[in-house]
């Protein structure tokens, strides 16, 4: 009897079937994580993780990035976007049918990374809209800028307006009490406060579009970039915040 063909989703369900990559994914779904910090999380050897990353890097479930904030780390991120990609080939090669996501609950989610100018002003931008107004979307800096022009362009090209966002110091927040304290830039985690009513704190190790030093089209592209990627993390995110919530209150009603 001829073999026959595995499909790309076989292997894909194959590669994830594993344990110790499962644990690994579980581990990036939720925030962007150092080597060290997994070997903490999961209790894992360190070359056993190591060696599991690159397997995951090689399939292209996995993206690094060396932090802005100290050129010797490294962050390692799950590409939500490869995952999406491996789950609808599942999905058409079984015929399976798509479900709608569930109602969000009511909660108060903050970016924070240094100026305020950038990244997580494109965050509040996208949680806002891509939410519908069910999650209040703060943002704010450790060293706030005025709000980068190519920001408001390439948000705008999305049809998400943030030509009215303001940047804010971290101060200007903390009544606000989140829920959900998101760190977009690493020099940011490295520098802004602990909020003990947080019930969540994760990393998102963005590269800073405004450091890109090249022609218009450049900066341009750098903005673009990461933009795409914010909305696609801003989607991950919603999709966990029913989980992380399910049997809390609203914090609208604090």
């Amino acid at each position: 009897m001829k073999t026959p063909n595995l499909s790309s989703a076989f292997t894909g369900l194959r590669l994830l079937a594993d344990e110790t990559r499962w644990k690994l994914i579980s581990e990036l779904r939720e925030s962007d994580r150092q080597v060290a910090e997994l070997v903490a999380r999961t209790g894992l050897a360190q070359n056993l993780v190591s060696y599991h990353l690159h397997v995951l890097r090689q399939s292209e479930l996995v993206n690094t990035h060396r932090s802005d904030a100290d050129g010797r780390v490294v962050y390692y991120s799950l590409s939500l976007t490869a995952l999406a990609r491996l789950l609808a080939q599942v999905s058409e090669e079984l015929a399976i049918p798509t479900t709608p996501p569930p109602s969000l609950p009511h909660v108060k989610v903050a970016f924070l990374c240094r100026a305020n100018s950038a990244r997580s002003q494109m965050a509040e931008g996208w949680l806002r809209v891509l939410s519908n107004g069910q999650v209040v979307a703060l943002s704010a800096g450790t060293h706030p800028q005025p709000v980068h022009p190519l920001a408001i362009a390439v948000m705008q090209e999305a049809g998400v307006p943030i030509d009215r966002h303001v940047a804010k110091p971290i101060d200007a927040i903390l009544n606000q009490k989140p829920d959900v304290i998101v760190t977009v830039c690493d020099i940011a985690r490295e520098t802004c406060p602990v909020w003990p009513e947080a019930t969540r704190s994760i990393h998102w190790s963005i590269a800073d579009p405004a450091a890109v030093v090249g022609s218009e089209e450049e900066c341009r592209a750098a903005f673009v970039a990461a933009r795409d990627t914010i909305h696609e993390r801003v989607r991950g995110l919603l999709a966990l915040l029913p989980r992380w919530f399910a049997d809390q209150s609203p914090s609208a009603v604090r």
